[in-house]
Parts: structure tokens; sequence; C-alpha cells
């Protein structure tokens, strides 16, 4: 099967089968978003969720994380991975958010990656989700998907899988294929035992086919 096809029939069936998704971070506004995808690294979506109500009830804005010392973020998020770095992160991605951007988060993904804590994958997702801009997120799953799929090939790094999948992706789908290749990794393509018998466009997969002949 041809990429362009394989592209085309994936993606359609995405279209068909969740027409709106979303992410499962929990979230009121930006500010509460990009907490939340900082809190995400090599953390569960469910765990953050845990984590968040009682965060945002301390700190319910930029300016209040400012304020606050990195011992007293860590009590909160001391359940999630990596809480000492990402106290950090936290802290100083809320004062350059309000000394250099009165305390609103920017749209433009070279301008978020100026905050602390802020690398591509959480800059792209903060300009796909908040702004519906054609910025398209690689985590673990979308990187570990695209390739098993087929939709990718020799990429090493999340950057070249991005570059990719965008060179296929239409642009009005492409804040949409961020959320349908992390769900799908999540629920249906898991890492170690993928349920390819369940699965919607296994057909389309390479990695089923290569291994449907065996």
């Amino acid at each position: 099967m041809r990429k362009e096809e394989r592209f085309r029939r994936v993606l359609d069936y995405f279209q068909k089968e969740q027409p709106a998704p979303e992410t499962e971070l929990l979230y009121a506004d930006p500010y509460e978003l990009i907490v939340a995808v900082i809190l995400s690294a090599q953390c569960t979506d469910k765990r953050v969720n845990m984590i968040t109500p009682a965060f945002f009830s301390r700190f319910p804005d930029a300016y209040s994380l400012a304020a606050a010392g990195v011992d007293e973020v860590f009590e909160i998020i001391k359940s999630c991975s990596y809480p000492n770095n990402k106290s950090k992160h936290l802290v100083g991605m809320a004062e350059v958010l309000t000394n250099e951007f009165g305390g609103e988060v920017p749209a433009d993904v070279e301008m978020l990656q100026k905050l602390p804590g802020v690398g591509r994958k959480t800059a792209n997702v903060i300009a796909s989700v908040i702004y519906n801009m054609p910025a398209l997120a690689v985590d673990t799953h979308v990187h570990r998907v695209s390739a098993r799929i087929g939709l990718t090939r020799n990429a090493k790094t999340p950057l070249q899988t991005e570059m990719q999948l965008l060179r296929y992706i239409p642009e009005e789908l492409i804040s949409r294929a961020h959320h349908w290749l992390i769900l799908h990794g999540r629920y249906v393509c898991v890492a170690r035992k993928p349920k390819c018998i369940e699965c919607g466009i296994k057909e389309y997969c390479r990695y089923y086919n290569k291994n449907k002949e065996k």
C-alpha cells in the first residue's frame, strides 16, 4: 500500500469514528492546560487529573504560582513522576509567563518554548488544543503508533516523526490527528500487546499485515 493511500484510509476511519477527539487532561483555561501538560510528562493523565484540583485551588493563576515556593509546589505534586524538576519548571514557567507575557499564555510555538518546562511537544499541545493551530505534538504514543502503522519510516526522533506526519496530513486535520494517534496508542495499539483483533485500521496497518503473513 502506498503511503498516501495509508494516510487517507487511516484518517478517513478516525474522522468517521472520532470526529471530535479531545485531550483527557482536565482544564478550564490556557494556564491550567499548560500546567497539566507539564505535569503529564512521563505521567498518566489520570494521575495528573487527581493532582490538579488541589493545585489549581492553591494556585489559580500564573501570578499566584509565580509567587509560590518550589517546596510548596512539590508538596502538592509529589505523587507524580519527577516532582522535583516539575516543581522548579512550574514556578519558573509562571515567573516568565507573568514577567514577559503579562500572565497570558502565548499562541506561538516558538514563544511558548521560552517557558521553563515547555519543550516542542508541550508547545504544540497548547497551540493545537487552545488555539486550534495546525501543530502536531509527538509523544511516545504518537511516535510508536505512527511507526507501527506505517505512517512514518525510520523516524528516530519526535521531530522526525512530526515532520513526516505533517507531509501527509491535511492542515485542517492536524490538530485532531494528534489526539487520534494518542488515543489509539493508549487504548488499542498498546506498546506490548497491540489489540489488533479489535483495531478498526488493521487492514491498513503495516505491522498487522506483516505479522499476519507469518
